[in-house]
This record gives C-alpha cells, sequence and structure tokens, in this order.
C-alpha cells in the first residue's frame, strides 16, 4: 500500500502552510499534523469519504478538512493512494 502526492498538492500545500504561518504558527502545525494523521491512516479511513464532486469516478474521493477538500485517487492495480490536490472551499 503506497500513499503518494503530486507535485501539485505539494506545491499547494506549501503555500497554504506559508499563509497561515503568517498568522498564527501553532494552527499552522495543527493543521498540517491533523492533515498528515487523515493521509497516513487513508487505506484504512478511504471508503468513508465521498466520491469527489468535481469528477465522475468513484476512485476519486475528497476528503474535508477545515476550508478545504483534498482529491485523492484510488488505483486499485497498484494498490497505491494518490493525493491529487488541495481546494479552497466554496
Amino acid at each position: 500500500m503506497n500513499i503518494l502526492c503530486t507535485p501539485l498538492y505539494e506545491q499547494q500545500l506549501k503555500v497554504i502552510l506559508q499563509n497561515y504561518a503568517q498568522e498564527d504558527f501553532t494552527a499552522t502545525k495543527k493543521f498540517k499534523l491533523y492533515l498528515d494523521t487523515i493521509l497516513i491512516n487513508l487505506p484504512t479511513k478511504a471508503n468513508k469519504y465521498k466520491k469527489a464532486q468535481l469528477f465522475d469516478d468513484e476512485n476519486i474521493k475528497e476528503i474535508p478538512h477545515e476550508n478545504f477538500h483534498v482529491l485523492f485517487f484510488i488505483d486499485k492495480l497498484s494498490d497505491t493512494y494518490l493525493i491529487l490536490t488541495i481546494l479552497a472551499k466554496k
């Protein structure tokens, strides 16, 4: 079981964390720690998340976290979870 992140996700997360850190460093650490915990537990919790509204594919799901949605793809053939992007809620 692999959990991989796209460069897009990593870049978006970096910007989000930099913006948070300017306001409240402690809140930034909590945000990142909680997000990491969600992603580490993804293999056992993936079924609890809803299908992503932006895609018509049951293998693309979204994780709501604070004011964001983390989209991920379940690749059943390679037994991999690919973290695609993190989007601000509208």
